[in-house]
């Protein structure tokens, strides 16, 4: 089975292509989304989700989010002891959603499309695809989020469309692409975007302009600073969301029984975001400059990503194009649902057989060369770029170089991804070597020829025809040379954290659910919820269905109403 996959910097989705449509599986909660959070506990016992997102209040050390982030790069998070890469935390939420279809299904999914941001460079785009080599997923296909959002935009659409953009700001990435689509083809004009913008910033920008303002403030500084954090965090998302349907919002949270607010107007916190709405305008600009179209004529704008909810961005946006954005495409569902449309596509679904899809390449592709100023100053480490961002793909292009130095032996090219001029500043991906003969500087040509294709595979060819001698690479950066041994490791590592049995998910989320109801409260209102957790965790203790699932329903009622209405 070949599923699509929204691998989220906030939240995760899984859907499939099934009956001519794609739909969204629901995990064990019932819910289409599931958090993009892990937590661990000493014992080796580990949350992945909505339970694991309830601990953040109160075991912030041992659960972790956002690591979306951190995708590419050397780090590594420890909690409750064990250190774990960006590549086995994602791969714990990949195995979450499989499980998720197989409880849905009866069927575990061998394959997945998995969506990722169009800016994501090859390490992060590997990584990913480790990510589900991890979980036990071949990855089929990675397909760019704005490019998934279109797809799903296009299948309710179903008619030609003129160029029009896609705006996708999630919770910590943020992409735009301009997308056509004519006679079942989308075709993607250019995409730009921002790796280290979203709704996570946002959150942080509230942050600053509350805590300072917060009732009974001194209460935080006896936390210790991760579980301060965790709290403000967890207020700040619960307030920007309020912010998005009302004029003001109450910035809540009780720290060791104190409770602290602040009220925060929707003026205020634009006026906190301003400088996070103004970097939304760049990638904007240059997508639209890269395809070389009007923003005039666009003939829609296309929000994607539960963040694009705010009303200062929508505000924003109204003012940038000079009309109101399309929201008609479910914001945290679209990435998802185009995910699906993709994997029934390769797995030849019904319905879909006439829709194609083209893309860009996302960066510059190109190697390092020297330069002579006019003084004949060698500048070395200048990049040439081969294949420029924004070219369709599949794409094959070449450029001739010549040697340097008189009696040269030796030509070495390292490729690179990016967009600086001086290629320290971008990403290398790899480095090839080829034999020259021995002339004077100038006389000999080494050919260079890149090929990219729709899976990001990038192949590199040299070629000296004074020779005849050639040099071919497959681009594997040098943090994936490993990657075999890794992936055995890191399956045998998170075998070892297996995620809390579905069947009794439910409880985990409950219990965890209480836990924090019970620290957020005092008096006698804690008496009270720390009744029905010893009832339930002793219903859970005989394990009688029956009895866990009447505890279960009163320990639900009793926060309901606890959380509806809480004690002034």
């Amino acid at each position: 089975m070949l599923v699509g996959i929204d691998l989220g910097t906030t939240n995760s989705a899984v859907a499939l292509w099934q009956d001519g449509a794609p739909q969204l599986v629901p995990n064990a909660l019932g819910k289409e989304l599931t958090p993009s959070a892990v937590s661990l506990a000493k014992g080796g016992q580990s949350w992945v989700g909505e339970a694991a997102l309830d601990r953040m209040a109160t075991h912030p050390a041992d659960t972790v989010t956002s690591f979306k982030r951190m995708m590419g790069t050397a780090s590594t998070v420890t909690l409750a002891g064990t250190n774990l890469t960006p590549e086995d935390l994602s791969a714990m939420v990949l195995r979450s959603l499989a499980d998720d279809v197989e409880a849905a299904t009866g069927e575990r999914p061998t394959g997945a499309v998995i969506t990722v941001p169009a800016y994501f460079n090859e390490r992060q785009r590997r990584a990913t695809r480790r990510a589900g080599e991890i979980a036990g997923l071949e990855v089929k296909r990675l397909i760019n989020e704005p490019t998934a959002a279109a797809l799903a935009f296009g299948l309710t659409d179903r008619g030609d469309r003129e160029p029009f953009l896609v705006f996708d700001l999630g919770g910590g990435t943020f992409d735009v692409s301009i997308v056509e689509m004519f006679e079942g083809i989308v075709e993607v004009r250019a995409s730009a975007g921002d790796n280290r913008l979203g709704g996570d910033d946002f959150d942080e920008a509230l942050v600053k302009l509350v805590e300072p303002m917060l009732e009974n403030r001194a209460a935080l500084d006896t936390l210790p600073a991760d579980r301060r954090r965790a709290l403000l965090t967890l207020a700040a998302e619960r307030t920007r969301r309020a912010l998005s349907s009302a004029e003001a919002a109450d910035f809540t949270l009780v720290a060791d029984g104190t409770p602290l607010t602040a009220r925060v107007t929707t003026e205020a916190f634009e006026e906190a975001a301003a400088p996070l709405v103004k970097r939304l305008r760049d990638p904007v600009i240059r997508a639209l400059r890269d395809c070389h179209i009007d923003v005039r004529t666009l003939s829609d704008i296309v929000l994607v990503g539960g963040a694009t909810r705010m009303p200062v961005v929508r505000k924003a946006l109204t003012r940038m194009f000079g009309r109101f954005p399309n929201a008609t495409v479910h914001p945290d569902h679209a990435v998802a649902l185009g995910a699906a449309i993709q994997a029934g596509l390769l797995s030849g679904g019904d319905g879909l057989e006439e829709i194609r899809i083209t893309d860009v390449a996302p960066f510059t592709l190109g190697v390092n060369t020297a330069t002579r100023d006019a003084h004949g100053r060698f500048h070395d480490d200048i990049f040439a770029p081969i294949i420029e961002r924004n070219t369709p793909v599949p794409v094959s292009r070449m450029e001739r170089f010549f040697t340097l130095g008189d009696n040269q032996r030796t030509v070495v090219f390292a490729i690179y991804q990016g967009e600086a001029r001086d290629v320290k500043k971008n990403v290398k991906l790899g480095e090839l070597e080829v034999p020259v003969p021995a002339r004077p500087a100038g006389e000999v040509a080494v050919d260079v020829r890149f090929t990219y294709d729709t899976s990001g595979l990038l192949e590199v060819d040299v070629a000296v025809p004074a020779t005849g001698m050639t040099r071919n690479l497959v681009i594997v950066d040098e943090d994936d040379r490993r990657a075999a041994g890794d992936i055995a490791a890191s399956r045998n590592r998170i075998e070892k954290l297996k995620v809390h049995p579905r069947d009794e998910a439910e409880n985990v989320a409950l219990l965890a659910r209480a836990e924090r109801a019970y620290e957020g409260f005092t008096g006698h209102v804690r008496d009270v919820i720390g009744q029905g957790l010893t009832e339930f965790q002793g219903a859970l203790d005989k394990q009688d269905p029956r009895l866990i699932a009447d505890a279960r329903e009163g320990l639900c009622r009793l926060l309901d109403q606890i959380e509806a209405n809480p004690p002034i």
